[in-house]
């Protein structure tokens, strides 16, 4: 065999294992991802759901009402399941990310009425054969303020993953669980999920400005 012949069969099977490579990044790039719910910290409750009136018995008159004053819900009139998804595109690309931000549900958490938000960040192909991106955000905001009270990050790109949990605390009584760390916020501090939570809910005809925004 010739040094031209050895060159080329070589030349050949770099190219063979290159165009191999190519479409099994494409194939695997153009599965879709599956998203990986994390567990609520520890102390989250879900909150029940409402009760059902019982129906009246048969036959029986109705007693009138006590008057009572009712309980007033003082939260942001967020929907539970609700899902806003965006794409982003990067010049004549398109759809290379996508975003998904979730209305999770709401509980208690610390003794406090929350909202769990929640939001999911992916990249797509092409992109996602050369930079991989699976990125996990939870919020835990109170329900009538949107103010943080724990904010978490599961952050997963090129094989990196990097886990970031913190528990807002603007006295520094409100201890953090093991697997949390602390974070000394001013009061009324949102985290990302919970501000723009709160910008969608704000009436910009009655309230051109929101001052004094303070986030995480």
């Amino acid at each position: 065999m010739t040094l031209r012949t050895t060159v080329g069969v070589a030349a050949l099977a770099v190219l063979a294992c290159a165009v191999g490579a190519f479409y099994y990044l494409r194939a695997r790039g153009a599965q879709p991802v599956q998203e990986v719910v994390s567990p609520p910290p520890a102390g989250f409750r879900d909150a029940p759901p409402p009760a059902k009136p019982a129906s009246a018995a048969a036959g029986k008159p109705r007693l009138p009402a006590v008057s009572k004053k009712a309980a007033v819900d003082t939260a942001l009139p967020l929907r539970a399941g609700e899902v806003l998804e965006y794409t982003a595109n990067v010049s004549n690309l398109e759809n290379v990310a996508s975003l998904k931000l979730e209305v999770a549900g709401r509980g208690t958490f610390l003794g406090k009425s929350v909202w769990h938000l929640q939001a999911f960040a992916h990249t797509q192909s092409p992109l996602r054969m050369v930079f991989e991106l699976d990125d996990q955000f939870d919020s835990y905001s109170d329900a009538a303020t949107l103010a943080s009270l724990q904010y978490e990050m599961r952050l997963n790109e090129r094989g990196q993953k990097v886990e970031s949990l913190q528990r807002m605390t603007a006295t520094g009584k409100e201890p953090a669980s093991p697997d949390a760390a602390q974070a000394r916020v001013l009061p009324g501090t949102r985290d990302p999920l919970g501000l723009m939570q709160y910008l969608r809910n704000v009436d910009w005809a009655r309230t051109p400005e929101v001052p004094g925004l303070r986030w995480a």
